[in-house]
């Protein structure tokens, strides 16, 4: 059975900007999604399950003492808030940490059906010390310092195909060999400052999908057989639509579907358990957002189930 981390704390709307201005992350995704796939039938309510708060000693594999101490008292510094574009508060807080467990719980899962996905996460621009763009903790590195620190696996490999670098994703990993880290991103997209993945690939403004999909079928293929790895994690961002306010790319919702089959093709291929979080879409219609999302569910249930 296809499972998904979904808790109702992730449909709860963050406090208003500091001068009362709505956020402009499109937060009711994560109400919407669940909602949709019920409503279709592609999922029933068994097919979902509520995770708990992840563990501190989990988090501090890879996120600072420090750091981890200034969101669970609420200290962090406004500059780096800022940053962010959150404001600080008990209740992200409470949901980063959720969404963590989301994604080790994921990765449990799919070693036993092959693939399963949360609902959010894919917050790939927290560094170990910081957060940034809309990320305070990230969850796959979490979940992959927990699968490594169990010895559950010999080597990740982190494909992230949201429209912008994973930088702190690359950061935290950087002298780590049994994790890789391939970032497939716009190469004219936020962060401006670009960080040094195990294999970054840059696409220009403007791709539409038969270049970006054969830029993708040449190289996942490549690197698996290069790099054998045991486990995939997949953030799977629709920012690359071309409806995205902020991707700057001209994918097709077909295009973005067809992405996200190759991948679950490639998976199941070699064998691959894969455990999916989100990542980012910021179409101006929420319904473009939650159908792109609602294709990478319907896929995993047609391949896998």
């Amino acid at each position: 059975m296809l499972k998904i981390a979904f808790d109702p704390i992730y449909k709860h709307p963050l406090p208003d900007g500091p001068n009362g201005e709505p956020h402009r992350f499109p937060m009711i995704k994560y109400e919407l999604i669940p909602e949709q796939l019920l409503y279709e039938g592609t999922c029933t309510p068994a097919n979902f399950f509520s995770p708990a708060p992840v563990e501190d000693r989990w988090v501090l594999g890879v996120h600072t003492a420090d750091y981890v101490h200034q969101l669970k008292t609420l200290t962090a510094s406004p500059r780096m808030m800022r940053k962010v574009g959150f404001p600080l508060s008990e209740g992200l807080v409470q949901r980063e940490w959720i969404i963590t467990q989301g994604t080790i719980d994921c990765s449990l899962l799919a070693m036993q059906h092959g693939v399963a996905l949360n609902v959010a996460g894919g917050t790939h621009h927290a560094y170990s010390d910081r957060g940034e763009g809309f990320c305070l903790l990230n969850d796959v590195a979490v979940a992959s310092y927990y699968l490594l620190e169990n010895k559950l696996v010999r080597k990740i490999m982190i494909v992230d195909l949201d429209v912008h670098q994973g930088n702190g994703t690359a950061v935290i990993f950087q002298d780590e060999p049994r994790v890789f880290t391939f970032s497939m991103h716009g190469k004219d997209n936020y962060p401006l400052h670009k960080e040094h993945s195990d294999l970054d690939v840059e696409i220009p403004t403007g791709t539409t999908d038969s270049v970006y999909l054969e830029t993708l079928y040449e190289t996942l293929p490549r690197l698996l057989k290069e790099q054998k790895p045991d486990f995939l994690f997949y953030i799977s961002g629709v920012d690359i639509l071309e409806t995205d306010k902020l991707g700057k790319l001209k994918v097709s919702m077909e295009g973005c579907k067809q992405r996200d089959q190759f991948v679950f093709e490639q998976a199941k291929q070699h064998g691959l358990p894969i455990a999916v979080s989100m990542g980012g879409g910021y179409s101006t219609r929420i319904a473009d957002i939650v159908e792109a999302h609602c294709n990478t569910y319907r896929l995993a249930e047609q391949l896998f189930f």
